[in-house]
């Protein structure tokens, strides 16, 4: 194969590192320059006293997807990982209130478990979540051929890949999900169920179309996976086959400026004032940091703009002793009243009650947690807790930990007593570390029907210059970033030949 042009990735994330791969085993000469001293992006853990949190992403969706990478490697995601399918996936609690009984719903894997665990608990609910599951594989089956099948510079590109009008109306954009839910579900909690699914994507049930149901739809049919060792593991694997394959890996270079000359990049400056060429720039940074400092371009801030920032989140690490009874290796636990909740936070409050998720890996993977000490049977529990917040949110960590933990401790669940420390995140935190306008998770969200027009194309205004990652096509996630690295890494090849 002739040698092809050289590419610099700016920024280590999944989606940066999934494009190195793929152009280096093309035939280009890459090199990733990474701000901080690891790589990974927000596929990040934290560690302390024996405990590992992975603070960013807690499960893997799609691994074929994933995988697809790794094949363009000559590896593959099972060669480089111990994966684990989790059953249960998850387990959702509510707490008892005025308008609604309290419940517990634990989702097993498969189709035909999880509508008779829908039915136990609430009469009716397991022929209804087949209607709802049905409609997402519709949703996924043509959003597969569409909008995941290559850039989406504008409407148009998306319409020349439908296969009729019907489509349009089968992919369920006119709705909110929250409207999907409450017609199809007669049981209200299960509208809170269908509803989390908009934060995947750092969006609102409220404003986010019902496209998303396809979500779920994922995790029935393609399940829901683990590592062993941790979401890092999966970080380490990126890392190890990029190199590998040849691709430079430079940490703890910070990039200030992309280079042209004049209408095509050259490179990227350094702060440090040196250079790396590269007649190839792939920019795995949020659009709005690329636009106003890396490559300041007022037409295309602009653009950027009009797109939403995804909600942020408030994160607890919590080391805890002993173990909880009913725990999963996913849980949620609901708030009394979901649409209050959304409203705060699409008004910039931090929520008074809010939903909370916790990632508990250590139930599935003990490595995650340090040996049992003297007189212990256990090593303890590794909670990583999240609650959404608006994204810029100023948050009083101890005062809102102290917020979550009382709200747990009313699900039944007190955990006060039983910490050995607890370490926070706050929206101010992820901007400082991943350089994410308000700490927004995903980069841009999915609320409102036309989002998924609003986020910036692939391919940037500059010859040689494309765009990777959560805040460009087809948004945030490691199934979405791993889709926008082929897409990038298809429009390098066409754009070449």
């Amino acid at each position: 194969m002739s040698r092809r042009p050289p590419a610099v990735v700016i920024g280590g994330g999944v989606g940066g590192l999934s494009t190195a791969i793929r152009l280096q085993a093309a035939g280009h000469q890459v090199t990733v320059v990474e701000r901080n001293d690891v790589v990974g992006g927000k596929l990040a853990t934290y560690e302390r006293d024996g405990f590992t949190f992975d603070i960013g992403p807690s499960l893997i969706t799609l691994p074929h997807l994933l995988d697809e990478t790794f094949r363009a490697a000559g590896t593959s995601l099972d060669d480089e990982l111990d994966l684990v399918r989790l059953d249960p996936q998850f387990r959702y609690h509510w707490r008892d209130d005025d308008r609604r009984g309290a419940g517990t719903l634990t989702l097993p894997d498969g189709p035909d478990a999880k509508a008779a665990a829908f039915e136990a608990f609430s009469e009716g609910a397991g022929a209804q979540w087949r209607e709802f599951d049905e409609r997402g594989r519709t949703i996924w089956e043509i959003s597969e051929r569409t909008f995941f099948a290559g850039p989406m510079g504008n409407a148009l590109q998306m319409l020349k890949r439908m296969r009729s009008p019907r489509d349009l109306l089968d992919i369920d954009a006119g709705r909110t999900l929250w409207t999907a839910a409450r017609r199809t579900f007669d049981d209200p909690r299960l509208h809170q169920w269908a509803g989390r699914y908009a934060t995947y994507s750092g969006s609102s049930p409220l404003e986010a179309p019902a496209t998303l149901s396809c979500i779920p739809h994922v995790e029935s049919e393609y399940g829901c996976w683990y590592p062993m060792g941790g979401l890092g593991a999966l970080a380490d694997a990126y890392e190890r086959v990029a190199i590998g394959l040849g691709v430079e890996i430079v940490t703890g270079a910070d990039v200030v400026s992309i280079t042209k000359a004049p209408h095509r990049v050259t490179g990227v400056e350094l702060a440090d004032g040196s250079y790396v060429d590269g007649a190839i720039v792939v920019a795995n940074v949020d659009a709005r940091h690329l636009y106003t400092d890396l490559l300041p371009d007022q037409r295309e801030l602009n653009r950027v703009k009009r797109a939403s920032r995804s909600t942020s989140g408030f994160v607890l690490c919590l080391g805890v002793r002993d173990t909880t009874p009913d725990l999963a290796h996913h849980n949620v636990w609901f708030s009394a009243d979901f649409q209050q909740e959304f409203r705060q936070i699409a008004n910039g409050e931090l929520a008074d009650d809010p939903t909370i998720y916790a990632c508990v890996s250590s139930v599935t993977d003990p490595s995650q947690v340090p040996e049992p000490g003297k007189n212990e049977t256990t090593g303890g529990e590794n909670w990583f807790v999240l609650v959404n917040t608006p994204p810029g949110a100023e948050v009083d960590s101890e005062d809102y930990r102290d917020v979550v933990l009382a709200r747990l401790a009313q699900h039944g669940v007190d955990l006060r007593r039983r910490l050995r420390f607890a370490a926070h995140l706050t929206p101010a935190d992820i901007e400082s570390k991943y350089r994410s306008p308000g700490g927004a998770i995903y980069g841009t969200s999915s609320n409102g029907r036309n989002a998924a027009f609003r986020r910036p194309a692939n391919r940037g205004p500059v010859g040689g210059l494309y765009l990777v990652g959560g805040s460009s096509h087809p948004g945030g996630g490691l199934p979405l970033v791993s889709i926008s690295a082929r897409i990038v890494a298809d429009l390098v090849a066409d754009d070449l030949s």
